[in-house]
């Protein structure tokens, strides 16, 4: 299979497409990517040689990768009805309290939808190269699934275990018995691990990239209020929000890659900060910041892509 993924890698430029997480958030790539396939006529999963991601952009990223789905389709998976089924709990939840005993959410749903699109395929039957990543808190550490170094991995457990957030999913435990957490935990922008990775799966220095985040939060927190604030001042004012930040990562692959790098994102404007928030208000909003991205993105990208 490296073999297959490499073939002629070395005498072109390969292109990986790095989703940051975001829960609900990551729609707004989609919607950008959409906009991408209609006006450049090709499917993301024939543009991009590899695809990386973290929490709900692992899910992203499997759909174009193992399943070559195009965008369109993989928005589907976001719509009310899907939600519902992953978004499912048996026990009270107060979303007005931060105070909670329990996980938000019970983890059949998602493992349920998960199971029906990629059933017991592993990663080394991905059509392209994929990568995610999570974070085991027995052994504290990160942990990288990809084609090439865990190949018997299933879908189900990388997916389930990149996007198991602390405090709405339960830890994800895995067929080998280790339990995981969200990818997001290590970092929320995957793209340099991506990179890293991606030059030994397909065997070339000559890697594009193309990372696409979930909105950033932009409101102003109050310097004198904060000063004050103990740990449930911090918990509802976005600390969370803050220590997720992964934008370092994007200023660091600026200044590495140059013109092989492309970065789409924007702040969330007024967009939930809630991963979990799929009213019809909310994500309207979120369908705006991708036709947002498009229209300030659009043309970059397609230069970027036929590069």
């Amino acid at each position: 299979m490296k073999n297959l993924f490499s073939f002629f890698s070395n005498y072109s430029n390969k292109k990986i497409i790095s989703f940051d997480g975001g829960g609900v958030r990551t729609i707004a790539s989609l919607v950008f990517l959409k906009k991408l396939e209609a006006e450049s006529g090709k499917k993301v999963s024939d543009v991009f040689d590899m695809f990386v991601g973290t929490s709900a952009g692992a899910f992203n990223a499997a759909c174009f990768a193992f399943g070559g789905f195009s965008a369109e389709k993989i928005k589907r998976y976001w719509s009310e009805a899907y939600l519902e089924r992953i978004m499912k709990t048996s026990f009270f939840w107060d979303k007005a309290s931060l105070i909670q005993a329990r996980p938000r959410y019970e983890s059949e749903g998602r493992i349920e939808v998960l199971k029906e699109i990629f059933g017991k395929n592993t990663i080394a039957e991905s059509n392209k190269p994929f990568l995610s990543l999570a974070y085991d808190i027995e052994k504290r550490k990160h942990v990288v699934f990809d084609s090439l170094n865990t190949p018997d991995i299933s879908f189900v457990d990388a997916i389930a275990s990149s996007s198991a957030a602390p405090m709405y999913f339960p830890t994800h435990q895995m067929e080998d018995e280790s339990w995981m957490i969200d990818g997001s935990i290590v970092t929320n922008n995957p793209t340099l691990i991506g990179q890293a990775y991606a030059k030994e799966i397909l065997e070339t220095e000559n890697i594009k990239i193309f990372s696409i985040g979930s909105g950033q939060n932009k409101n102003k927190i109050s310097g004198p209020s904060s000063s004050k604030w103990g740990g449930m001042g911090w918990l509802r004012n976005d600390i969370m929000g803050m220590l997720l930040d992964s934008e370092i990562h994007n200023d660091i692959s600026q200044d590495l890659f140059k013109d092989n790098y492309l970065r789409v994102n924007s702040p969330r404007g007024k967009i939930n900060k809630f991963l979990d928030d799929y009213s019809d208000e909310n994500l309207e909003q979120i369908h705006l910041m991708g036709m947002e991205w498009w229209s300030k993105f659009g043309d970059d990208t397609l230069k970027f892509i036929d590069d």
